[in-house]
Order: structure tokens, then C-alpha cells, then sequence
């Protein structure tokens, strides 16, 4: 699918807003926007009439190559992310294809990267409030978390902070997808997932 080159594309990380969920799982997504705002060297900032944080810039080197990007973090629950996003599209005419959700993935293994175009939302409620608002045309980067150990419902699982050994290798796996984020946008899916995927 390919889109013209001069549109914004539109990278929305995932997760609940507030500090006592920052360091969650399911906030993996707003990590990797994050580290991806801090490359680009701009600060989040409320987003005028849509429930969202954004910093907009440019990702890739000085010259044609680069692509102008809005970064999100929508503020409206992970449930309800859907709206936000779709407020942030209609106002930066971004076009479905050029929209990247950055999600924890439940099941992948921790640390591991998936990228795909497309496709259900595997029971992910942010991935169901966006494909509810806009269909499921969208680029997924998937950061897995793996699965909860013994009986743990997934909801606490999502909603614990990364254990302390996960914590060790977290800063590698978060700038991973950060990288794989960036060469999606620069490069494509097929490239992205070829280096990335693992």
C-alpha cells in the first residue's frame, strides 16, 4: 500500500495516562513515544481540542528522506484510545496507512518485536477502540510482554510494572522499538519487519 510521500504519518504509543500507570506494561507504548520524542528533540504537549499529548517533527536524515511525523500519546485510557487518535488523523489529514499503534502484545515473548499491517486486536482494547473508530488498516508495532505466570488474570498482569529482571533489559527493548518505529516510517513494513521481526 503506498501512500504519498509528502503525508504525516502518525505514531500513536499506547497506555493510560497518570503516573501510578507509568511504569506499567501496558504502558510500553508511551515508553517507546517517549524515547522517540527525545530523538526528535521535542516535549509532549496537550493537543489542541483532541484528549492527547503530541510532539510533531521529523524522523530520518537531513534531505528528501525524512518524513514528518506526529508523535501521540492519547490521554483518554487505553479503552478509549480510538477517539484521540481519530481526532489527530482528521486534523493532520493522516492517511489510515500512515498510522502506527505502538501496543504491548501478550502474546509474544517479553521483549520481542512484531510489525505488521492490519489484522485483529487479539483481545487488546486500545487496538479494539482504534479499529472500532477507523477500521483495522493501521501499521501495528507490537512489544511483547509475554504471558502472566501462573494464575495471574491478564488485567493485573497489564496493569504491574515490569519485574525487576525485566527491568535490566527494558531501556534495550524500548530504544529497539523506537529504532524498528523509525525504520518503519523511513524504509516500509517489508524492510522493518525484516530487520525487526524476530
Amino acid at each position: 500500500m503506498t501512500t504519498d510521500p509528502s503525508a504525516p504519518w502518525l505514531v500513536a504509543g499506547l497506555g493510560n495516562p497518570g503516573p501510578e500507570y507509568a511504569a506499567n506494561r501496558h504502558n510500553v507504548g508511551f515508553m517507546v513515544a517517549d524515547l522517540l520524542a527525545e530523538r526528535i528533540g521535542g516535549r509532549f504537549k496537550r493537543a489542541g481540542k483532541a484528549q492527547a499529548q503530541v510532539v510533531e517533527g521529523r524522523i530520518g536524515p537531513p534531505g528528501p528522506g525524512n518524513r514528518r511525523v506526529i508523535l501521540a500519546k492519547p490521554m483518554s485510557y487505553m479503552n478509549l484510545s480510538g477517539g484521540p487518535v481519530t481526532a489527530l488523523r482528521d486534523f493532520y489529514k493522516v492517511p489510515v496507512a500512515n498510522i502506527v499503534a505502538i501496543h504491548d502484545e501478550l502474546d509474544i515473548d517479553y521483549g520481542t518485536l512484531r510489525l505488521k499491517l492490519g489484522g485483529g486486536d487479539n483481545g487488546h482494547n486500545g487496538l479494539k477502540s482504534m479499529t472500532k473508530a477507523m477500521g483495522p488498516d493501521y501499521h501495528r508495532v507490537r512489544f511483547g510482554i509475554g504471558r502472566p505466570p501462573g494464575r495471574m488474570q491478564v488485567a493485573d498482569f497489564v496493569l504491574k510494572d515490569f519485574s525487576a529482571t525485566e527491568r535490566k533489559e527494558l531501556d534495550y527493548f524500548v530504544d529497539r522499538a523506537a529504532d524498528a518505529v523509525e525504520c518503519l516510517v523511513i524504509e516500509g513494513l517489508e524492510r522493518a519487519q525484516g530487520t525487526y521481526n524476530s
